[in-house]
């Protein structure tokens, strides 16, 4: 392997952290959890209602997503473009 490839693998997103928050405005009937899905400096934070291990599940999927796109050699923040 080389040591470009390993560093690529090692740059995968993952969950980070997950835990207890409190609901949004109107949204009290439910238990909320805000997850961070890190890669190097970037984090990823978002809020999901739910119990604990759907949420993980969600968010793991979700790092998971994103790692299947890197891995495809595009950023999913990148510009397109419109065929015609």
């Amino acid at each position: 392997m080389s040591e470009e490839s390993a560093n690529l693998d090692e740059r995968q997103f993952q969950l980070t952290r997950i835990e207890k928050t409190t609901a949004p405005a109107g949204e009290a009937d439910q238990q909320w959890y805000e997850y961070v899905i890190g890669e190097g400096t970037s984090a990823i934070r978002g809020k999901r209602a739910g119990s604990r291990k759907s949420v993980k599940q969600y968010a793991e999927e979700f790092a998971e997503n994103l790692n299947r796109r890197a891995n495809l050699g595009y950023s999913p923040y990148a510009a397109r473009t419109t065929r015609k």
